[in-house]
């Protein structure tokens, strides 16, 4: 845990938010600021910065994130009509919290 990372004082607690899913690795919360409909955070417990900082370790958990990533898009009612996973990997890929995250982001209606 980083003292000063928010997703560790949600991890620990410090920090309201609703886990949408949660096990011994991982949470997954809903995004504060949404881009799409449906915009969760999957989010593992041990603070790992960004995918710059991953260790041959870390590869089982990021692997489990993608299928817990699938299982909250067949909880969300969004594996049907298609979503999207990513990470954004430093400020300028994007990134805005500095403990590693993945994005599922779905909930358009295309038709």
């Amino acid at each position: 845990m980083a003292a000063d990372c928010i997703f560790c004082k949600i991890i620990g607690k410090e920090i309201p938010s609703e886990f949408i899913y949660e096990d011994d690795e991982m949470i997954a919360i809903r995004d504060i600021n949404p881009k799409a409909p449906v915009h969760l955070l999957i989010i593992p417990r041990k603070h790992i910065r960004s995918i710059n900082d991953l260790e041959a370790v870390d590869e089982a958990l990021v692997g489990r994130m993608m299928t817990v990533a699938k299982g909250l898009a067949v909880k969300e009612k969004t594996d049907k009509s298609g979503y999207r996973v990513f990470f954004n990997v430093e400020k300028g890929g994007g990134q805005e919290v500095f403990h590693l995250h993945l994005h599922l982001v779905g909930g358009f209606d295309r038709g």
